[in-house]
């Protein structure tokens, strides 16, 4: 590839104008709801003011457990989400190619990625979760049926941090409506609230589609 087609791709990405390149999967997790079904699941949520996080810490979400063999949450998504993923007998990914929709990179090395929790657990403690059991905090924390897993740039995720998209939201605003739908999605199933502030963004999101 010439110097001027790679930047031009590099932008293209960056614009969302392409959703991925030519053997680079783009992340798509399962469940992703329609934009009128997310607009009837987000009408159906208790509005309210973020909870404590007193009490809170990540190993009350108990994550990355075993799926299949040797394989755990966050491999599992790996593979899931890139393409050409060689595993070693740990499950572990040696190489492959993952492309992050959050901000259009393309990364070959695993230890570039991280698997977001669309929902993040601190916000999801704010939300409700502070009541649940174990059991089901882990179910959240580890769910690869509905779009709460997700493969992107690890520095992008690290700066989501346990931020509701009235705070934060993907540089690529061609992503908006996807990820809109998916938060509003895991919000549904797990009957946890929203903040005025919070279903505000999401239906600003919910516009782009």
């Amino acid at each position: 590839m010439s110097k001027f087609r790679a930047a031009l791709l590099t932008l293209l990405l960056a614009a969302g104008l392409l959703v991925g390149v030519a053997g680079t999967a783009a992340a798509t997790p399962p469940g992703i709801p329609s934009e009128a079904t997310a607009r009837a699941q987000l009408a159906g949520l208790a509005v309210g003011a973020a909870g404590s996080m007193t009490g809170y810490s990540r190993e009350k979400f108990p994550h990355w457990v075993t799926i299949s063999g040797a394989c755990n949450t966050r491999e599992t998504v790996l593979k899931r989400d890139g393409s050409s993923v060689v595993t070693n007998s740990s499950c572990a990914a040696t190489s492959g190619r993952w492309y992050s929709p959050y901000d259009g990179a393309t990364w070959s090395a695993a230890s570039d990625v991280d698997i977001d929790h669309v929902i993040p657990l601190a916000n999801a403690w704010r939300s409700g979760a502070s009541s649940w059991s174990t059991a089901k905090r882990q179910q959240l924390a580890n769910d690869l049926s509905a779009p709460q897993l997700i493969a992107v740039t690890d520095n992008v995720n690290q700066a989501k941090g346990d931020k509701g998209p009235e705070s934060w939201k993907p540089s690529r605003t061609a992503y908006w409506c996807t990820y809109a739908k998916m938060w509003t999605s895991v919000k549904s199933k797990y009957t946890l609230r929203v903040t005025s502030a919070e279903k505000s963004a999401l239906l600003t999101m919910l516009d782009r589609c």
